[in-house]
């Protein structure tokens, strides 16, 4: 009897200690089930919606499970994708096995309230007693879809870009053999003149020098941004993860600054090119200077250097009359100078005066001053100060600037010492009314 009464003791404690081991189970798997970072849905054969977890929920935008419960799978899926969707669920029910869903296509889920967004599937199955269950791991990629998309985007722009600059190198190579073809020419004429030998030794000189400083100022400032553009696209092509789109923008930032340095240096070409073939005819019109200068002030800020101010001050009537187009590109090209050549934290300071007298206008800069041998050719072209070899430019804006000067019948002086900045000073009659 005490032995009958000791075995029912222990048979007792085992299945006390069964049942607790199983509830221990039951919490793991509760833990794991509910607190995954991923959504997990089981349906069974019939693709009836058994269980899901909290994440999944969250996902789809319900609260709680009896919401879904019961419902078929498709509940989840737009509705344009029903019909379809249904058959490959038997299907696969009818065949299970371990894989990703939808290889090849886009896969999308629906919320509560209607909203679409991308999903990643994968699917496995498992078996209780008789019944076969499937289970669904949803996995959102809104945000690497968006990724993918800007990535596609910058792969669009940078096409762009080299279409660009494919055009741009044909202006070029077209811009040289013309001008390789007006020196050339030139060179014939001199030749044929015996009774002008004199000059024409001095011309071709000349010529020469000419070519030579375009051929080595060509070389040095087209150089410069292409190797930019070449080695940005190279970096560009490396940034692959969606991790790197700032280094992706900073690239194609300087893709873009280079493409507009290219431009910059064509349009010297091209405007060099209509002055000496005569073909800029001035056109005076009346408008407000103040006005003027404080719309290119603004817009040329953008290019400052860190802490530098353009200081603008106005004395007299605000209304000239003279060519708008060619005055506002000889302030642009002064004031670039002045933001060039001058430090970080430098004022730039820009004077405008109109009465009954004249016009007078004046930029005056704190940058590195211009000695007084090179101030002797500083509008010649292609001109550059012993000084300034080390920054960028073609030496043919301020060859500009004076020509521009010249058709509006005004005079431009510098002034300047080294170290202590330079000041341009413009004046006209005020008598083109």
């Amino acid at each position: 009897m005490q032995m009958l009464y000791f075995y029912t003791k222990v048979f007792y404690l085992l299945m006390v200690s069964t049942q607790i081991e199983l509830l221990n189970e039951k919490e793991k798997f509760e833990a794991l089930f509910q607190y995954a970072s991923l959504g997990i849905l089981i349906v069974n054969q019939k693709g009836d919606i058994v269980l899901a977890n909290n994440f999944l929920l969250n996902q789809f935008g319900y609260t709680d499970i009896k919401d879904i419960a019961g419902q078929k799978l498709e509940i989840l899926i737009p509705a344009r994708f029903h019909h379809n969707h249904v058959g490959y669920r038997d299907n696969y029910a009818a065949h299970p096995n371990k894989r990703p869903m939808g290889l090849g296509i886009d896969l999308f889920g629906v919320k509560k309230f209607g909203e679409e967004f991308p999903v990643e599937v994968s699917l496995s199955n498992y078996k209780s007693g008789d019944a076969n269950f499937i289970i669904a791991f949803i996995n959102d990629i809104t945000r690497r879809k968006e990724i993918e998309n800007a990535v596609l985007r910058q792969q669009k722009e940078l096409e762009e870009i080299n279409l660009k600059i494919e055009g741009l190198n044909d202006d070029l190579e077209q811009k040289v053999v013309l001008r390789t073809s007006q020196l050339e020419e030139t060179m014939r004429e001199l030749e044929k003149s015996k009774d002008e030998l004199g000059q024409a030794l001095s011309k071709e000189k000349e010529l020469g020098d000419l070519k030579s400083r375009f051929v080595s100022m060509a070389s040095h400032e087209f150089r410069t941004p292409l190797s930019t553009i070449l080695s940005s696209a190279s970096l560009v092509a490396k940034y692959v993860q969606g991790d790197e789109q700032d280094k992706r923008d900073k690239h194609i930032q300087r893709i873009k600054s280079a493409v507009h340095n290219l431009t910059d240096i064509l349009n010297e070409f091209l405007s060099i090119g209509k002055i000496e073939d005569g073909k800029i005819v001035t056109n005076f019109t009346r408008f407000s200077v103040k006005e003027l200068l404080h719309n290119i002030s603004g817009e040329i800020q953008g290019i400052a250097r860190k802490g530098q101010q353009i200081i603008c001050e106005h004395d007299g009537d605000t209304f000239v009359v003279l060519d708008v187009t060619l005055l506002r590109n000889v302030f642009i090209n002064l004031l670039s100078n002045a933001i060039k050549f001058s430090p970080e934290y430098g004022k730039i300071l820009v004077h405008t005066k109109v009465d009954a007298d004249g016009i007078i206008f004046t930029i005056k800069d704190s940058g590195l001053g211009i000695s007084d041998e090179d101030q002797e050719h500083l509008f010649e072209r292609f001109f550059r100060g012993k000084n300034a070899t080390n920054i960028q430019g073609t030496g043919l804006g301020l060859h500009i600037v004076g020509k521009y000067v010249e058709l509006m019948n005004g005079l431009i002086e510098c002034k300047s010492e080294l170290e202590k900045g330079t000041t341009f000073i413009i004046t006209f009659n005020n008598t083109n009314e």
